[in-house]
């Protein structure tokens, strides 16, 4: 049986198969440290757990969910972006929860693209906003961020091509895999864009509260509603990667376009999850606080690893990744799976953002100190 011609545009994902590698390494009895991959390994707030675990005996806890999830769960995600950005959402028609932000990209994509349809894309950047454009048989565009535009589109020189067939535009801030911040003004430069040149801006933004003074939200631009659409999740921020908790906000004919896509393809989050997903929208700020210093220690010992490998890199990055650039003439994935079988440690090499990412390592934070510390032994 032959699979289906999309397949043949696609590969499957990098972790996917290198982790599969890592494993076997470990399996032989190899110590391999981790460095490659941002799940956070720091455990979620205990009343998420509790909250999950005591609605187990709720009488609805196993049954069908509703597709837009629980008021109680649409009224948090609203209060979180009130808090946080100081962005005011109505939760009954502007707020659709997900099974996680990743599953957002597929829906939006499935939503509002057309065969044919151009669609414009990091380079670099995650590498699912490529796959799912031509999962959906749409044009991949890419814009290239620099280094010295600080990982930021030029928008000029993007005015000078052809935007007659984009649709959609994905952008990504605090950005991944670099971990640059995008000012007020930027934001506000990226909407204008969007209007006029009538097309779907739509801003990937779990990163926002992870070593980050500044969180922004797009949605908090004047008129920003009107063309955006925001994606945020509880993977990073508050360690529930593997609940697949996310959401996405905008105008209500936005919301409802996705709901259409979105109510074909599951049958709602499981109830215990959501749950757990209202009390961690809950939490006080002195939450963030504690897991943000435990990330400076982590970035401070990251450094420290970058430098022995001869790296250059921003200290002004945000995330939960340092992305750090190799000495001249160094190819990424060579310089990753030599350290990986010489030294025991992987990290994430740069090309699989896109070509603007050869060159560069991504360093992840999510593993303990004493092994980023060990790590650094063995350079």
């Amino acid at each position: 049986m032959e699979v289906a011609n999309r397949l043949n545009t696609i590969e499957e994902y990098y972790f996917s198969t290198k982790l599969k590698e890592v494993r076997a390494l470990q399996a032989s009895g190899k110590p391999i440290i981790n460095l490659g991959i941002g799940s956070p390994d720091l455990e979620p707030p205990k009343e998420v757990v509790s909250a999950l675990v005591s609605s187990l005996y709720d009488k609805t806890a196993n049954t069908y969910q509703s597709y837009q999830g629980l008021p109680e769960l649409r009224n948090g995600i609203r209060d979180f972006y009130h808090n946080h950005f100081k962005v005011s959402v109505n939760p009954e028609t502007e707020v659709l929860p997900l099974m996680g932000s990743k599953e957002g990209v597929l829906h939006i994509s499935l939503a509002f693209l057309n065969k044919g349809d151009a669609v414009l894309i990091p380079n670099p950047g995650y590498p699912t906003y490529f796959s799912v454009t031509k999962l959906v048989e749409a044009e991949a565009v890419f814009y290239e961020l620099e280094a010295a535009n600080n990982w930021f589109p030029d928008l000029e020189a993007l005015e000078e091509r052809d935007l007659s067939k984009v649709k959609l535009m994905w952008v990504n801030y605090p950005n991944m895999p670099t971990g640059a911040r995008a000012s007020k003004q930027q934001l506000k430069a990226l909407v204008a864009f969007a209007k006029k040149h009538n097309i779907l801006l739509v801003n990937d933004n779990p990163y926002s509260l992870i070593l980050n003074d500044e969180p922004l939200s797009l949605l908090a631009v004047d008129g920003a509603k009107n063309v955006c659409l925001e994606l945020n999740s509880l993977s990073k921020t508050f360690n529930l990667a593997g609940w697949r908790v996310g959401m996405v906000l905008g105008a209500e004919e936005h919301i409802n376009a996705i709901l259409n896509v979105k109510s074909n393809m599951d049958s709602g989050m499981f109830y215990g999850i959501q749950k757990g997903a209202i009390k961690a929208l809950e939490v006080q700020d002195d939450w963030f606080a504690t897991l943000n210093t435990e990330y400076e220690k982590r970035r401070e010992a990251v450094w420290e690893l970058a430098e022995r490998l001869g790296c250059t890199f921003n200290k002004k990055a945000s995330g939960l990744f340092v992305w750090a650039k190799l000495p001249e003439g160094l190819d990424s994935e060579s310089f990753i799976n030599e350290l990986l079988i010489k030294k025991d440690v992987f990290i994430a090499p740069g090309f699989i953002f896109g070509s603007q990412g050869d060159g560069y390592i991504r360093l992840s934070l999510c593993a303990p100190l004493e092994d980023i510390q060990t790590a650094i032994q063995r350079l």
